[in-house]
């Protein structure tokens, strides 16, 4: 399943939300793609998706969760990087 977060994370004049699945990576980057978010906005183990993006996310299935919630999911799928072992295994 994939997952989103509201978009209120703010950077580079806008708002931005978190793209996860609690399945694997290849799921994320084929919905990703699907959306056309570009591979540099993978960070490690999620999509940072603009704002703009959201709505169109949601219609193609992407479930919405507040941010806890979404951390949540990726610790229990056991995809969730530290921040410093982010960047591999990218698309």
């Amino acid at each position: 399943m994939i997952y989103i977060d509201p978009p209120n994370w703010p950077g580079h004049g806008r708002m931005w939300s978190h793209l996860i699945s609690d399945e694997s990576f290849d799921e994320l980057h084929v919905f990703a793609a699907g959306l056309g978010a570009p591979p540099r906005a993978f960070d490690g183990d999620h999509y940072d998706v603009p704002a703009a993006s959201y709505a169109e996310a949601v219609r193609r299935g992407a479930a919405e969760v507040g941010s806890k919630e979404l951390v949540r999911l990726l610790r229990e799928a056991g995809l969730r990087r530290p921040k410093r072992t982010r960047g591999t295994g990218g698309p």
